[in-house]
């Protein structure tokens, strides 16, 4: 055999092909992962829509599913189309003949290498260019359907004339399109300029001409592009700055034009457009000059022009003509910038009222009566009596309360009352055997509505309860007490198939059910199960015994997340509150509508204004879109959950809202008309307090209409930090029942209160009337403090509080025994010219671990009262009589102890009273509350039988030399037996109060 090779012969290694049974297992793993991946994919999206489905919600995914195709269709194929044709151009117009030279030999091999592969290539880079742009677009998808279904204001803006809707939905969209456009032209700019180099058309260290005249005329026309669009850019940039953003010494986040914008800057991108546009067409004219000279000299200029004219002048014109004057020059711009912001946070309405800070009635005994009329003060603080709440109504481990409960009203007596109120949700962490299937198929849910009076609590300090007990009975009837859906229950139920759920337990042991409601996905297709099995990571709820015909399983379970996820478009409340309405517990959640494209309306950010000191220690309470930034947002939207079945209900709620309009023509059928609230719903709403919380922080500002008082800065007021407690995070506002000086009735109302800047006295008192369905709902009313004269605010009543020195050892008394004292909320009510403070105090301690009422701080006019009940500490701040006694003391701190009587009978009755009180000193010091509980009963009972025993004595003419005294008259004189040094206990009175 002749030599076929050329170099030495020897043994060759032969590699082998893989076997047939290999290659065959291997490609079997490959279909099998591509398959594991389109299903997981397809996982994802079936759960989507059959969620969806199942809460009647299904056009909501279908228009945002379609819209986001659509504009990830058009948008990548665009950006494909004009990377992959500039590319095919500038291959096209490559050179016939590339020059001899290092250079060319070098890219000979790349243009060689990738030959066989030029159509793929192209492919490539079109693809992936294609998918980034389309991903891009795909997330613009609100920019483009508030732009298609955009509806005017009805409000033009003070400078350019135009609807704020062109602002608010068309510029938005005007811009995404521009930078499109310019990534579009860059992209394709850099693609065709490396094509030209590796075809040849461009040279960089080869002799003769560095660009072919293809390679000129192809890329001036791009840069001419560019420069068009940037002419665009300019033209838009007039529009911009009456949304934009900058610092000024008047407010963070000014938005809008100001003087040097005005007469500088809007003249200047004038200028500046004329120059791009010019510019542009000196590259487009390369196509016949062939020559980049001109196109190079008007880029330069452009280039110029920003830097003097968009730059250099408006900084002249700011330091010369602005500063020396800026008052004068800034207040026509302030005025608009006023107005516009007043409008968008919807408190140009807002009524400020001149208030005197201190009472000019004399004869403050008249004003004990008044109380009772001007406001149902709260003492039960629904942010610390929720450990009581667990403790006393918890029941079982497996239930909890959620950290602040909520404040609502009730009638009961066929009185409104203000109420406590907290529902006994599903807590996994209490169940004393975790596996899958008492997570998820026994222990389902929670059970019933806990609710006490807000105003007062019983004789040992504990909730005045009006609904109680498992299950839940009291003043509420007859309602479906379940709850599958709350704001504790985030994990997956399964449930009404075979396997039994816990309802509740009792004496007789555990009751069982199966869910009927028809919340959830029907798991009867094995489709549906395998499904769920790969989105949720749990293999056993494929194959499984415990699923079976009518088996559901909920998810998506809190409130909030719900009503996000139905509404896309709308920001929500951090705090959604149960009712019980028509028979079922329903979850209320406030939704708003927001843009930050309000021309003038000076910017918020959200996250920042809504924090206070509840959302900074508390978990249940969040912080409504912490980075958002608005300067328009409307409660246009309330929304409900059906704690049993998890139907979600939207109702329009602010009919004249632009931007609701806006999105129910985008998403038509999911709003349901304001029409549509039942008169039992309409109880139940309320004014929101994050939207509360963002008109205030702009009232502290925006209180003031005149131009020069807000540039000088003198009325600016601030939020203060809440007293009660060192988180050092503001106040938050308080809901209650009261009545504002020109309100002729009592309305649920939320308040705050204000104070100067970098001052603690009391500026203002704020309060937004929160009756839903009444004529005023929504007025905002403020009370301005004189700023001649001082007022005490919240921090200095607080210390006021904390340094009266009875009170103070009344404290340290209470503090005894390894308890600790709580503060309640410091609660303002504006009384006759004065402001009436109140404060609840709560103490947790000896063997308790949760609060219980035990003292009322009350100050009015500069007198402060501390005391056991509220009406106890109104009386003595009026120096009314008191309705409860409370045995006196010594200087020394020693009980005093009654006077010495004739009558045996009254006699024995009153040691029986001192044994009684001391041993309460005893009980109390040592933080034995059962013992100091047992001791003012046997007190009370003492009193009243020395009363009734001096009462019979005088009808029977029995002359005794003395009285039972002060001390045990229940009708003496708080000037005598009540008042600071007095027994830091409480008593029966509680109950009643």
């Amino acid at each position: 055999m002749p030599d076929r090779g050329g170099g030495p012969t020897g043994p060759r290694i032969r590699v082998g092909r893989p076997s047939r049974r290999v290659r065959t297992l291997l490609t079997t793993l490959g279909v099998l992962a591509v398959l594991g991946m389109a299903f997981t994919m397809f996982a994802g999206f079936w759960t989507d829509w059959l969620w969806y489905r199942s809460v009647n919600y299904s056009s909501v995914f279908t228009t945002t599913l379609w819209t986001k195709i659509g504009l990830f269709s058009v948008f990548g194929l665009l950006m494909a189309l004009a990377v992959g044709f500039n590319i095919w151009l500038a291959h096209r117009l490559r050179p016939p003949l590339s020059a001899m030279s290092v250079e060319q030999q070098s890219l000979d091999r790349y243009r060689m290498g990738i030959a066989p592969y030029k159509r793929w290539l192209l492919f490539g880079i079109t693809a992936l260019v294609g998918l980034i742009a389309g991903a891009s677009a795909a997330g613009q998808w609100r920019t483009w359907l508030m732009w298609v279904n955009g509806v005017s204001f009805g409000q033009k803006d003070p400078q350019f004339h135009l609807d704020v809707s062109f602002f608010a939905f068309d510029l938005p969209w005007y811009r995404f399109l521009l930078g499109f456009g310019f990534a579009a032209t860059i992209l394709s700019l850099i693609a065709a300029a490396l094509t030209h180099y590796l075809y040849g058309g461009l040279r960089v260290t080869s002799p003769g001409a560095r660009a072919t005249a293809a390679a000129t005329g192809h890329l001036s026309v791009l840069l001419g592009i560019f420069v068009a669009l940037k002419a665009v850019a300019y033209w838009l940039d007039r529009y911009g700055l009456a949304v934009k953003s900058s610092d000024f010494k008047a407010t963070d986040n000014w938005t809008g034009l100001r003087y040097v914008d005005a007469n500088a800057y809007l003249p200047a991108k004038t200028i500046l457009f004329c120059i791009a546009v010019i510019c542009a067409l000196l590259f487009f004219a390369t196509l016949w000059r062939r020559t980049w000279q001109l196109p190079v000299i008007g880029f330069g200029l452009m280039v110029l022009s920003a830097i003097l004219i968009g730059g250099l002048y408006p900084a002249i014109v700011q330091k010369f003509q602005v500063q020396p004057n800026e008052q004068a020059k800034e207040a026509p711009y302030v005025e608009k910038n006023l107005k516009a912001t007043r409008e968008a946070y919807g408190i140009s309405g807002t009524q400020v009222t001149e208030y005197s800070g201190t009472s000019s009635t004399e004869d403050k005994t008249k004003l004990r009566d008044d109380v009772d009329a001007t406001a149902s003060i709260r003492v039960l603080d629904p942010n610390i009596v929720s450990p009581t709440f667990q403790q006393l109504q918890q029941m079982r481990k497996y239930y909890a309360f959620p950290t602040n409960l909520d404040v609502d009203r009730y009638t009961v007596d066929g009185a409104d009352q203000d109420t406590v109120i907290g529902l006994r949700e599903l807590n996994l962490a209490g169940v004393d055997k975790q596996n899958w299937i008492n997570n998820h198929f026994r222990y389902t849910h929670g059970y019933g509505v806990v609710a006490a009076k807000g105003t007062t609590a019983d004789s040992e300090g504990r909730p005045a309860f009006t609904e109680s007990d498992l299950p839940s009975q009291g003043v509420l009837g007859d309602y479906e007490q379940r709850i599958y859906y709350g704001e504790k229950t985030t994990s997956y139920s399964i449930v009404g198939g075979p396997q039994k759920e816990i309802d509740y337990s009792d004496d007789d042991g555990e009751k069982t059910t199966s869910y009927t409601g028809k919340g959830g996905i029907n798991l009867s297709s094995p489709l549906n199960r395998a499904a769920y099995a790969v989105s949720f990571g749990e293999p056993q709820i494929l194959y499984s015994g415990a699923i079976g015909d009518g088996s559901r399983i909920l998810y998506n379970r809190t409130p909030k997340e719900r009503v996000e996820a139905v509404a896309p478009w709308l920001t929500i409340d951090g705090d959604a509150y149960p009712a019980v309405v028509d028979g079922k517990i329903q979850w209320i959640v406030d939704a708003y509508t927001t843009t930050n494209g309000y021309p003038y309306a000076s910017r918020t950010t959200l996250g920042d204004t809504t924090a206070d000191s509840l959302t900074a220690t508390n978990d249940n309470r969040a912080v409504v879109a912490q980075q958002n930034q608005v300067n328009y947002i409307r409660n246009s939207v309330k929304a409900t959950v059906d704690a049993y079945t998890g139907e979600v209900k939207l109702y329009q709620w602010d009919t004249e809202d632009p931007v609701l309009k806006t999105w129910m023509k985008a998403f038509p059928g999911t709003v349901k008309a304001k029409s549509t609230i039942s008169d039992a719903l309409m109880a139940h709403l309320r004014y929101p307090q994050d939207l509360f919380k963002v008109q205030r922080e702009l009232l502290t500002r925006y209180h003031v209409k005149d131009a020069t008082t807000f540039l000088s800065g003198s009325e600016v007021w601030q939020v203060p930090d809440d007293p009660t407690n060192k988180s050092g995070d503001a106040v938050p506002p308080y809901y209650l029942s009261m009545k504002m000086p020109d309100q002729k009735a009592q309305a649920f109302s939320l308040t705050t209160t204000f104070t100067p800047n970098g001052r603690d006295n009391l500026s203002a008192f704020m309060a937004v009337d929160s009756e839903a369905g009444t004529p005023d709902y929504g007025k905002i009313r403020v009370l301005k403090l004189p700023t001649s004269t001082t007022v005490d605010g919240p921090k200095q009543v607080q210390s006021q509080f904390n340094s009266e020195q009875a009170i103070a050892e009344s404290i340290r008394l209470l503090r005894g025994g390894d308890s600790e004292v709580e503060y309640g909320n410091l609660l303002t009510v504006p009384l006759d010219g004065g402001l009436l403070y109140v404060e609840p105090v709560y103490v947790r301690g000896g063997g308790l671990q949760y609060p219980l009422l035990r003292k009322v701080l009350v100050t009015y006019g500069g007198n402060t009262a501390f005391e056991d009940t509220l009406d106890q500490a109104l009386d003595k701040v009026f120096g009314a009589t008191a309705t409860t006694p409370t045995p006196p003391e010594d200087d020394g701190g020693t009980t005093t102890p009654p006077p010495a009587t004739e009558n045996p009978t009254v006699q024995e009755a009153l040691d029986d009273a001192q044994k009684a009180f001391t041993a309460g000193q005893e009980a109390l010091k040592k933080g034995d509350w059962e013992a100091y509980g047992k001791a003012q009963d046997d007190l009370e009972a003492a009193l009243k039988r020395a009363e009734d025993a001096q009462a019979a004595a005088g009808k029977n003419g029995d002359k005794a030399t003395s009285s039972p005294g002060p001390a045990a008259s229940p009708s003496a004189s708080p000037s005598k037996s009540a008042g600071p040094t007095a027994s830091p206990s409480p008593t029966k009175a509680a109950a009643d109060g």
